[in-house]
């Protein structure tokens, strides 16, 4: 195929995508193919009135009443609805609070002192460094072993040590290559030995139609500033199925997840339901931000943003096939394998995410080599991902990523 072809096969792609018209829902800068959303979403046109209003009415004239009058209470569970939605989830599991770190934490802890006779907690060995640090810090709080193991492993050494495993807990998407685990297989074998299972949706949500309540997922958090668009630092959330609530014990104890909070009691009891995940006050500004962005789903399923992404990267895909046949890819081909970014693997990646970014298109770098471009169905486009493909290949024959004014900085 030619360049051509590529563009004709995206302009027919873009009129036939059913959730196209999500783009004029966010507020994208001119001259830009954003293809960072796997690490911050882009900004819902929505949440700048909504941040404006909670400013300078709810918080400036309102004050503390809003408490009470503008529901700001009863947000992260009201929000935490709207999410489980997204990802499958019945009302009153999911809960919006703290940051993804805090929920991983309280997760770990309750999963594995609901094994107590097991020493064992199962985690993914290419996971995002905060889930292997916490998964440690259990460990060694509980005096538990951890195996680091690829997902793929999963299966069979539960097969082998299953009675032993206490918990498993592996992130439903890779954050580095973008290849997406088998949540149905994997959560079935661990359950089958009686492990709880637990999935990191930080780059799931969002993008994938990843279905808990179908699949009997125990236990899950997510991020909410990726495909969700919460705006940097907004809070994570925190699911956790009903049949397991009245057990759930996390160790912070905090006065929101109280029962009976403004009783301010001098001895903890736990709130029933998904209240008991709060623990102190949540991010105002950041929580109704986020509701604001969720706003941008509505009247779409996310069996319909899943179809999208998958033809996004697939056509990407095939543009790197055609223009790019050197540039080895490291985001698996099979479409049920690759969640809603594509990697390259390039030698001099810091230098190609550098020399992209100065021609518009903006996508991150991870260690040691790769360039990972995220695909956001809401608001990037077919056409977009084509020319995203003809940069690259521009900014290599140019020999751009070899520029010595490329120079990284804290964040990549």
């Amino acid at each position: 195929m030619t360049v051509e072809d590529l563009r004709r096969r995206a302009a027919e792609a873009d009129a036939a995508n059913p959730v196209a018209g999500l783009r004029d829902r966010f507020a994208l800068p001119d001259g830009i193919i954003y293809l960072d959303g796997n690490s911050l979403g882009a900004q819902p046109r929505a949440a700048e009135a909504v941040a404006a209003d909670v400013v300078r009415r709810q918080w400036g004239t309102d004050l503390i009443r809003s408490w009470n009058d503008n529901g700001w209470w009863e947000a992260p569970v009201r929000i935490g609805d709207r999410i489980g939605a997204l990802v499958g989830a019945a009302p009153g599991q999911v809960v919006v609070t703290d940051s993804t770190s805090v929920n991983l934490f309280k997760v770990l802890t309750a999963a594995t002192r609901l094994r107590p006779d097991r020493r064992l907690i199962v985690t993914d060995v290419a996971s995002f460094p905060t889930d292997l640090y916490l998964a440690d810090a259990v460990a060694d709080l509980l005096d538990r072993e951890v195996v680091r193991l690829s997902p793929p492993e999963v299966v069979g050494f539960l097969g082998e040590c299953g009675e032993d495993v206490a918990l498993v807990a592996v992130s439903s998407v890779d954050y580095r290559t973008g290849e997406a685990w088998d949540l149905p297989t994997i959560t079935r074998a661990a359950q089958g030995v009686g492990a709880l299972v637990s999935w990191d949706l930080c780059h799931a949500a969002g993008a994938l139609d990843v279905r808990l309540d179908d699949h009997e997922v125990d236990l899950a958090v997510g991020c909410t500033y990726k495909y969700l668009n919460g705006g940097p630092g907004s809070p994570s959330f925190l699911y956790v199925a009903t049949r397991h609530q009245d057990r759930f014990e996390h160790p912070l104890s905090g006065w929101q997840g109280h029962a009976e909070p403004f009783a301010m009691a001098d001895r903890y009891t736990p709130a029933l339901g998904i209240d008991r995940g709060r623990v102190g006050s949540p991010p105002v500004l950041s929580l109704l931000t986020l509701e604001a962005g969720l706003d941008a789903f509505d009247g779409v399923t996310m069996a319909e943003v899943r179809a999208a992404s998958l033809s996004l990267t697939g056509l990407f895909l095939d543009a790197v096939a055609e223009l790019l046949p050197e540039v080895a890819v490291a985001t698996p081909p099979e479409p049920e394998r690759r969640g809603s970014q594509v990697s390259l693997r390039h030698p001099d990646a810091f230098g190609v995410v550098a020399a992209l970014i100065e021609r518009g298109v903006i996508g991150d770098f991870r260690e040691p080599d790769i360039v990972r471009l995220g695909f956001a169905a809401p608001y990037v486009s077919h056409a977009e991902a084509v020319e995203a493909a003809v940069a690259l290949r521009a900014v290599l024959d140019a020999g751009e990523h070899l520029d010595p004014r490329h120079v990284r900085g804290t964040v990549t």
